[in-house]
């Protein structure tokens, strides 16, 4: 069980605090961040963290904790941010993001930072693990669950559609993949660069349960999640549409915030729009 299980509205007060928490970590890195893709997938990790995962910072080790697998990796600011919100890890490790032995990498790194469960960053390789977790699962008997949060740009990896044949045909019904459909990717949007559209049709030729939802909208997202039925016998798939940069209206939608952070006047900007 989640030890949070806050409501969709405490969900929105902590994705709050996480906006800020990613516009302070990624301005004050040495390494910069990548702003846009940390803010798109606020409330889903809000979500998964505070309410659905069965996973706890006192027991990240648990055989039977649920796993997440942060697949497109360049947004681990977000996670961290997450995990620090809620306790995984302590806050002043933020102050360190990307410095020199840091452990707090620019990419999720199992052997440096406490419950990250694999080390991602060259897209297309989270789901590939997560279903080989999924299937370890089913066979030692596991109740256990895989949420795989994957990208726009990551879904042109062939590794995503290998992986996806391989759920549908063990019947991995405890996987859950969540695709942060902000429709950008990199330098502009996934329609000019490579397109993937019809999105729903694909998943469904492979075999899996599809649903969508407004990937920036915890109530939203919790109807999606509770929806899957573990039973099923399919993978489940949830499109979450989301604005890439959500939160702050300058970088909404906004290729140009792929890899770029707040700088002197926008960091107050920002800041001021999320509030207290």
């Amino acid at each position: 069980m989640n030890p949070y299980q806050l409501t969709p509205e405490s969900i929105s007060q902590k994705a709050r605090a996480v906006r800020r928490r990613i516009i302070h970590l990624n301005s004050e890195s040495p390494a910069g961040g990548h702003t846009g893709a940390d803010l798109s997938q606020v409330e889903i990790l809000c979500t998964l963290y505070f309410r659905e995962m069965n996973v706890s910072p006192d027991r990240i080790d648990d055989p039977e904790r649920d796993i997440y697998i942060q697949s497109k990796g360049h947004a681990v600011g977000c996670y961290y941010c997450v995990l620090a919100e809620a306790g995984y890890i302590p806050e002043e490790w933020l102050k360190t993001y990307q410095h020199s032995d840091s452990k707090l990498p620019g990419h999720p790194v199992r052997q440096k930072t406490p419950a990250i469960e694999l080390n991602t960053g060259a897209l297309g390789h989270g789901l590939p693990v997560g279903v080989g977790l999924a299937l370890a699962a089913k066979m030692s008997g596991s109740n256990r669950r895989v949420f795989v949060v994957c990208g726009d740009g990551e879904l042109a990896e062939g590794s995503i559609y290998e992986a996806a044949l391989c759920a549908a045909k063990y019947k991995l019904d405890n996987l859950t993949v969540i695709i942060d459909h902000n429709k950008l990717q990199l330098a502009g949007p996934t329609k000019d660069i490579m397109p993937l559209d019809p999105l729903v049709d694909k998943w469904e030729a492979f075999n899996w349960a599809v649903s969508e939802c407004n990937g920036n909208e915890p109530r939203s997202l919790i109807a999606a999640l509770e929806a899957i039925d573990g039973a099923g016998g399919k993978p489940s798939v949830i499109i979450a549409h989301t604005k890439k940069g959500a939160g702050i209206s300058f970088i909404e939608d906004q290729p140009a915030w792929h890899h770029r952070v707040p700088k002197g006047d926008e960091i107050e900007r920002a800041l001021a729009e999320l509030g207290d």
